[in-house]
């Protein structure tokens, strides 16, 4: 396994997951009742399998959708995961290296839009719950376009709200008050799972993200809602004009 370091998590959202990175696994899985397991499946699924095929991981963290992807599909022949934070990255390393992935991947820690990667090089360029925490959401878009060869697909993962009027105010309410309580408790750092809250809250729905990949370049974007709707994976494709 390759480890490459472009940037250090100098900004304040990458120091932020620094911080929170020793619990952010068991926090992830205890804050999702386990459904985050289903979710990155669910995207690891939609990969293409007819053929070898190239993948980036944005936004990588500790590497449990890059894992998804690796174990779902064999035919990747070649992985990248790139993360902000080398602290999420080095637990990534670990954890790739207890499932025998190494051969496979390359780590690069470097802001998403400071990659230094060529055009056109992946198959697919997925990202899940990272693009909500990037300063500038088309541009980073703009970004995974430029990285997928014609014919590529976007693939993210992110937090959404329901369109369910009830749902949606049991979501809130969980969000607002007991994701920052929990994740105060467990990990010490109230401002990283309020953070998460306001970072959701804030975020384009359905059909504004959906809007922004078309304004990229993708094509045929289709969303796919699950549980309820407080989470969607977006896909996109790359096709010559």
């Amino acid at each position: 396994m390759k480890s490459v370091s472009r940037q250090s998590s100098e900004n304040s959202v990458g120091r932020m997951f620094d911080r929170i990175a020793p619990d952010y696994d068991k926090l992830n899985h205890i804050l999702s009742f386990g459904m985050d397991f289903y979710w990155r499946a669910k995207l690891a699924g939609m990969a293409d399998r007819k053929k070898q095929i190239k993948v980036l991981d944005l936004a990588a963290g500790t590497g449990d959708l890059l894992i998804a992807l690796l174990r779902k599909n064999p035919n990747i022949i070649e992985a990248v995961g790139l993360d902000i934070s080398d602290n999420m990255l080095a637990i990534c390393r670990k954890k790739i290296a207890s499932y025998n992935l190494a051969g496979r991947i390359t780590t690069i820690c470097s802001d998403v839009n400071s990659s230094g990667l060529p055009d056109n090089t992946f198959d697919i360029v997925a990202m899940g719950f990272g693009i909500r925490n990037t300063p500038d959401v088309l541009k980073t878009l703009s970004e995974i376009y430029r990285l997928l060869k014609q014919s590529g697909s976007a693939l993210i993962l992110e937090f959404s709200m329901p369109s369910n009027k009830v749902i949606k105010f049991f979501y809130l309410f969980y969000l607002r008050y007991w994701v920052p309580f929990i994740g105060r408790i467990i990990s010490g750092d109230k401002e990283a799972y309020g953070y998460l809250n306001s970072s959701i809250e804030k975020f384009c729905n359905r059909e504004e993200f959906s809007s922004l990949m078309r304004e990229a370049g993708f094509q045929n974007v289709i969303t796919f809602p699950l549980t309820f709707g407080i989470v969607c994976i977006y896909k996109g494709s790359k096709t010559n004009m």
